[in-house]
């Protein structure tokens, strides 16, 4: 179904942006969408920054926003506007999709999907990735699979095997997020860290295959940066971007702005537009961290 490539308005699958990153040692913004104005931010941004991005879609989100294909046309449509020229790579990625999600995202015409099997039974996530993969493949949609859950709200996240990290990466799959301390949401106070030596092994032992961190809010820089150099290509970011939004609004709130009848500050747009720019400002804070800022000049 995806006929998307670097000419069609920057649309691409993951696979080349993530080599890249790799190679070069920095790191892919996911961020995660929750409405038009958070796909229109990080278009926005890819394009004013010359950056590539890869735009997750939760399954909880697709649903808000409309379905698979809304959330398709959506960015297409703000491509083809903003980014017919300079064609930055922009990836339409679901994030966390279970079997019948990611079916339906690859039909939609979504250029990367992630399968998350991570609670399954071992068997049973290898036997479903294989299977999904082989969709994927035929379709040009880049594959991320997930081995040690990665849940919210623990002191210390699930941890991944090394052994069945191997074997994933065997099946040829785009990139593999791992468990190595990691948790989604706001990190509680007495949060771990980061296992590096987990995260050393594996990257050893997938044959230096594109990692993921996934919970990136809150993390700190250092251990970020470090993560880079460790293999980690793709950083999701999600939270960081919601408490942001949210401050802005708060604080156009209680300025009042939206009690001027005369400059009409109650227009939704106005209201949106402001949290909208604090989206703007907390991806390219995130763009220099991961090193991915302006890598497409």
């Amino acid at each position: 179904m995806n006929n998307f490539d670097v000419k069609s308005f920057g649309i691409v699958n993951a696979r080349v942006i993530l080599d890249k990153a790799l190679k070069n040692h920095y790191a892919i913004a996911h961020i995660n969408a929750n409405n038009l104005e958070w796909i229109k931010s990080t278009i926005e941004v890819a394009v004013e920054t010359n950056s590539p991005v890869i735009i997750g879609f939760s399954m909880a989100a697709v649903k808000y926003i409309g379905g698979y294909k809304c959330c398709v046309d959506i960015c297409v449509d703000i491509a083809e506007e903003l980014n017919k020229i300079k064609k930055i790579p922009i990836v339409i990625h679901l994030d966390h999709g279970n079997y019948e999600a990611c079916k339906e995202a690859i039909n939609a015409g979504f250029t990367s999907i992630m399968f998350d099997g991570s609670s399954l039974p071992f068997e049973e996530n290898l036997t479903k990735t294989k299977d999904l993969l082989v969709l994927a493949n035929k379709n040009d949609v880049s594959f991320e699979a997930e081995l040690g859950a990665i849940g919210s709200n623990l002191a210390d996240g699930e941890l991944a095997d090394i052994e069945e990290c191997k074997i994933f990466a065997n099946l040829g799959i785009t990139c593999l997020a791992i468990g190595i301390g990691n948790i989604h949401g706001i990190y509680p106070d007495d949060w771990k860290g980061l296992n590096f030596a987990l995260l050393n092994d594996i990257h050893h032992a997938t044959m230096n295959m594109p990692l993921v961190l996934h919970g990136g809010t809150g993390i700190s820089d250092e251990q970020i940066q470090k993560s880079i150099s460790l293999g980690i290509a793709k950083i999701n970011i999600n939270t960081e971007c919601q408490l942001a939004f949210a401050k802005a609004i708060r604080k156009y709130i209680e300025s009042e702005y939206d009690l001027d009848l005369v400059k009409k500050g109650y227009d939704p747009r106005k209201i949106l537009t402001f949290g909208a720019n604090a989206i703007k400002e907390t991806i390219i804070e995130k763009l220099k961290l991961f090193g991915s800022y302006g890598v497409n000049k």
